[in-house]
């Protein structure tokens, strides 16, 4: 697959920063294709520099003011692993505030990174790169979320419904994922990928104690995706106190394995649950986790649903990145214990309320949480819509709708 160069549509967010930009970053997980995105980019462009090598990450820590002081343009490839190098980037652009002379990527949120003292805010553009949406893996520009801020449901793309729905689920977004036909072997990347993020990175941007029990919060986390967060709770299956798990799932965060999704509540609604969730960035390396092969997650709809609110949560985390319109993501649930996944807020207030279900049949019961969050909302409430997996869309009432998950693409 990345042989084959599957064009990104963060490239044109990219391009664009470097045209007006001191300093661009693009920052995801390892493997999401960051290095491949910035060398086809500017491949003849600029000097190229990576934190992988040995020799330059010595230089970079032992002296990053003279490495960046002999640089003009130049793209800096796994940053995280020097960061001292952000003080000496921004000394030099204070100096030289040409647009897009550094390019650099990261396989950590380098910002929330105690290390790093200084920010390079007002200097820096930073472009979020996820593992390959399946629109850029079908190389269709999506208009799911462009079309329900209109309150319009999009036409499905390519429909995926069934075993395939689950193979899609299955493999994810990991373009090292999507190159292995056979199950076992993506299997056995996943988990050597996670190792090596456990044993390296980790290791890296923090201090961390008990090392050799991250594989086993790991399992737990995934055990618990989708669900409200109780730290308390799943430390203590590895004897970790609540303080020790808040910090090895924000080390998980920095890496972008896991993300939180904040509740979304007004103070005038006194009945809302304000407890936020975590879900794994990728379904397809939850699905490795979890141990889930395509015969059990067609023979448990639980784990199928836990993987595909994953997956769809990931697609819209993505479109939301490419999106001129500023969105935040939160989920919804009150003390009725009525939910909504994915609640998605403009910057200007406008939401849309999204629903998944792994089945194909919907019935009106399957609306409540919506219906509550278009209450809530009032004429802010542009769209509610559950996805399901089948072909055809149907509306329910009002801003109501069932539409296929292929809508997403």
């Amino acid at each position: 697959m990345e042989k084959e160069l599957i064009p990104r549509f963060a490239a044109e967010l990219v391009k664009t920063a470097l045209s007006d930009t001191p300093v661009v970053m693009v920052t995801g997980p390892r493997q999401s294709g960051k290095t491949t995105l910035v060398r086809d980019l500017v491949a003849s462009d600029r000097e190229f520099i990576t934190m992988d090598d040995a020799t330059t990450l010595a230089a970079a820590r032992s002296d990053p003011t003279g490495l960046v002081r002999r640089l003009d343009r130049a793209t800096i490839d796994e940053i995280q692993r020097a960061p001292d190098l952000l003080r000496a980037i921004k000394k030099s652009v204070d100096e030289d505030r040409r647009a897009g002379r550094f390019l650099l990527t990261g396989s950590a949120n380098i910002l929330v990174v105690p290390r790093v003292s200084e920010s390079l805010a007002g200097r820096m553009e930073i472009v979020n790169l996820l593992p390959l949406a399946q629109a850029e893996i079908l190389r269709r520009k999506p208009t799911f979320l462009s079309s329900a801020l209109a309150g319009q449901i999009a036409k499905p793309g390519e429909l995926m419904i069934g075993e395939d729905l689950v193979k899609a689920v299955l493999v994810g977004g990991y373009p090292a994922m999507l190159r292995r036909a056979a199950p076992k072997r993506r299997r056995n990347w996943a988990t050597n990928y996670l190792t090596a993020i456990v044993q390296r990175d980790m290791r890296e941007i923090a201090e961390v104690e008990k090392l050799d029990q991250m594989p086993r919060l790991l399992r737990i986390l995934a055990h618990h995706s989708g669900q409200l967060t109780n730290f308390t709770q799943m430390g203590g299956q590895i004897g970790f106190d609540d303080k020790t798990t808040r910090k090895y799932v924000a080390i998980l965060e920095q890496l972008f394995l896991v993300r939180r999704v904040e509740p979304w509540f007004r103070n005038q609604l006194k009945r809302l649950v304000k407890t936020p969730k975590l879900h794994f960035l990728d379904s397809g390396l939850l699905g490795a986790v979890l141990g889930a092969s395509q015969e059990r997650v067609l023979a448990e709809r639980q784990t199928f649903g836990t993987l595909l609110e994953t997956f769809v949560i990931s697609e819209v985390l993505k479109q939301a990145s490419w999106s001129d319109e500023s969105c935040s993501l939160y989920h919804y649930r009150d003390k009725d214990q009525d939910e909504v996944d994915l609640v998605i807020e403009t910057a200007a207030g406008a939401l849309i309320g999204i629903e998944v279900k792994a089945s194909a049949t919907v019935t009106q019961a399957d609306f409540k949480g919506l219906r509550k969050l278009a209450s809530a909302c009032g004429n802010e409430f542009k769209l509610g819509v559950l996805l399901y997996d089948g072909t055809s869309t149907v509306p329910f009432s009002g801003e109501l709708f069932a539409a296929p998950i292929s809508c997403l693409w």
